[in-house]
């Protein structure tokens, strides 16, 4: 199968690393000088360095070049950029090829889930999401990873997974994407709160209530929207929860870790060329959240943190000042 990788971050490009395997592969970045180092050097020196890059991995900026042939897409660019590549791609890529949305988050502007935002900008296309437990330079390693591949269109999660999976690329099928999707775009949020509570010493009996307590307001919400309960607690909820609250690799729990230590999320942000999806997707999560008469405490607070400037004592004493209640996440 020829696969067009559209993004060339950490993800896309470990993403096409797995794929090259087993199929002829090209990788679009927006930045031609990555396109162009990946060619000469077979290695992204921006996003991922130290993997060398298999030969048969075409690199380009240009997108009608990357989707040229193609029989499937995976799109890879930062939920935030997710609407205007798609505008772009729907000019050049043919009728009938299937979208894989890998990105984690939701539109800030709009409130919407890649799975909306895809419908709406290439509308008539079978798509399947791909999320999961999974750090980009382990996966560019080989090392054995799981994630799930879902999709509503019959069949076409199978499809793919013959075509994406190896022997330490395992890839569960589900018919639950918005299960799939909402557990990776609210799992960035709640990173956040457990990097807070690591950098500012609030201990490890904090950091269980926030994994836990998270966990409880992402079923309330991917319920909300249509979720089934056994996703959430699958790879793509609960898996990824677990991975990115305690995980030193991850963006958000290090930008929450950075502003549990004092500093402003300019600080935090400064110098980095990778996206921090919880930043963005708080607000637009809040908001929704609250349209469908679901409680995020948690949630809520990472925004007024991030976005209203919150300190993070009046954070806390709210969160613990709530009143009491039973525990579930009904």
């Amino acid at each position: 199968m020829r696969i067009a990788v559209i993004g060339a971050g950490a993800w896309g490009t470990a993403l096409a690393q797995v794929a090259s395997r087993a199929n002829d592969v090209s990788l679009w970045s927006r930045e031609s000088e990555v396109a162009a180092s990946i060619t000469a050097e077979r290695e992204n020196s921006v996003f991922l360095p130290g993997f060398k890059l298999d030969q048969k991995i075409l690199a380009t900026s240009d997108l009608a070049e990357a989707a040229a042939g193609a029989e499937a897409v995976l799109m890879v660019v930062p939920a935030q950029f997710m609407r205007l590549v798609a505008r772009d791609l729907a000019r050049v890529l043919e009728p009938g090829v299937p979208l894989v949305l890998c990105a984690k988050g939701i539109e800030a502007r709009t409130g919407a889930l890649m799975t909306e935002v895809a419908a709406e900008m290439l509308p008539g296309r079978d798509f399947a999401v791909l999320s999961g437990p999974s750090f980009a330079h382990e996966v560019a390693r080989g090392l054995p990873t799981a994630l799930v591949l879902a999709s509503t269109t019959e069949g076409l999660a199978e499809r793919l997974s013959v075509r994406l999976a190896r022997p330490t690329f395992r890839l569960y099928v589900s018919d639950d994407p918005i299960g799939a999707e909402i557990g990776g775009a609210v799992k960035n949020v709640l990173a956040i709160a457990c990097g807070i509570v690591e950098g500012a010493g609030l201990g490890d009996n904090a950091r269980a209530a926030i994994v836990t307590r998270g966990l409880a307001e992402l079923i309330r919400l991917g319920r909300a929207l249509g979720a089934r309960p056994e996703t959430l607690t699958g790879l793509s909820g609960l898996g990824d929860l677990v991975l990115t609250c305690t995980g030193a690799s991850s963006r958000n729990h290090a930008l929450g870790f950075s502003l549990g230590q004092g500093h402003t999320v300019a600080q935090a942000t400064t110098g980095k060329v990778a996206v921090v999806e919880g930043v963005a997707s708080a607000h637009p999560i809040r908001a929704r959240a609250k349209r469908l008469g679901v409680e995020m405490p948690l949630v809520e607070a990472v925004d007024d943190v991030v976005n209203a400037g919150l300190s993070i004592d009046d954070a806390m004493h709210r969160l613990l000042g709530r009143p009491p209640r039973t525990e579930g996440w009904r």
